[in-house]
């Protein structure tokens, strides 16, 4: 008998914690690789469900953008989106404006504005908005499907249950998403501008002078992209 067996007899709850230590880095590997495989379907069954699902489609692009029962009321993820970046792009104008001045520059809020709402704000504040209302609540329903063996009734009656609950999401979520966050661009501007020469006193000339000095048509191309990403991610 070997001393790794006699130490393993002698201490099992050591020898276990280490061997699961050990496997660890296997165990994150092969989670990895069943999501990438999981979403490599997903995304080759899109034109499977834009061809046998389309009315699903088209129900899903309602659901995600305005949303169902309570939720409808009050507009949905349309609401959500607008009061959040309504709210950052008001912050960014209140932190630009006092840091700004600070040093005597408060003239450049504009430029502070059109650079941070583009590359980092909007597009993250409409990410975490989308994931929190869209994300959660996708993930709630299809728990609830998987639990209620309804995935499986769905495979039953020859419904490809990947295209018809994962790929028409997919597509309802980058379709919706483009003017979602078309609009939360236009709120977060507004709000910063209204903020700055409303609240701030800054002449409005001053602010438009900065602001579409420095918003570049490349940045919000590459932000609308980012969003894309985002989209489909969450």
């Amino acid at each position: 008998m070997s001393t790794a067996t006699v130490l393993q007899g002698r201490f099992p709850r050591v020898f276990s914690r280490v061997k699961d230590f050990g496997a660890a880095p296997s165990r994150m590997l092969a989670s990895m690789g069943h999501v990438g495989v999981f979403v490599g379907s997903a995304v080759g069954h899109i034109p499977h469900c834009l061809r046998y699902y389309r009315k699903e489609v088209l129900r899903l692009i309602a659901e995600v953008g305005m949303g169902t029962g309570a939720m409808a009321v009050i507009g949905g993820t349309v609401a959500i989106i607008g009061f959040v970046t309504l709210a950052a792009g008001s912050l960014i104008a209140i932190q630009g404006f006092a840091s700004l001045g600070n040093i005597g520059v408060a003239a450049f809020t504009g430029f502070f504005a059109a650079l941070a709402n583009i590359r980092v704000v909007a597009p993250v504040v409409s990410g975490t908005a989308l994931a929190a209302t869209v994300g959660a609540g996708a993930t709630a329903e299809l728990g609830a499907m998987r639990i209620s063996e309804e995935v499986d009734a769905l495979e039953v009656m020859g419904v490809k249950s990947l295209s018809f609950l994962v790929s028409t999401r997919l597509v309802a979520g980058m379709v919706v998403i483009i003017p979602l966050y078309a609009l939360a661009l236009l709120l977060s501007f507004l709000s910063a501008q209204l903020v700055t020469t409303l609240v701030y006193g800054q002449s409005v000339g001053t602010y438009e002078h900065y602001f579409h000095t420095f918003l570049r048509v490349d940045d919000v191309m590459w932000s609308f992209l980012e969003v894309i990403i985002m989209s489909m991610v969450v």
